[in-house]
């Protein structure tokens, strides 16, 4: 799959729309060339964000205007459940191993809590 396939939640399900759940939002800028590779290690790293209790579901799409450009989405239980329960998972020197390599630079992480959502269908 390219970055743009890889979604692991449907969003407009039960499970991906709950009023209490938090978003994460990260632009990620990777390293020119490096974009293949990139989505390879994210596609393996993907496993260990998703065994961390609180973790609902995520999302990397690759920017159509600049294609060394993504941006990954994760819905959280909790604030918590991600800069705690995941950032001292077992899991995560893993997937900062994995990943952050690609970085350049390192992106900011936001944490955004719902306001509006709808949903078709």
């Amino acid at each position: 799959k390219t970055a743009y396939e890889i979604v692991d939640c449907d969003w407009s399900s039960d499970v991906c729309s709950s009023d209490l759940m938090i978003l994460e939002a990260i632009i990620i800028d990777v390293r020119a060339g490096q974009e293949a590779s990139f989505e390879a290690d994210f596609s393996w790293a993907s496993s260990l964000i998703q065994a961390v209790p609180g973790y609902r579901a995520h999302e990397l799409a690759r920017c159509l205007e600049k294609t060394n450009r993504y941006i990954f989405l994760a819905r959280w239980d909790t604030l918590e459940a991600h800069t705690v329960g995941f950032r001292q998972s077992a899991g995560y020197p893993e997937w900062k191993r994995l990943l952050h390599h690609y970085y350049d630079p390192m992106p900011a992480v936001q944490h955004f809590a719902p306001v509006h959502t709808h949903t078709t269908g």
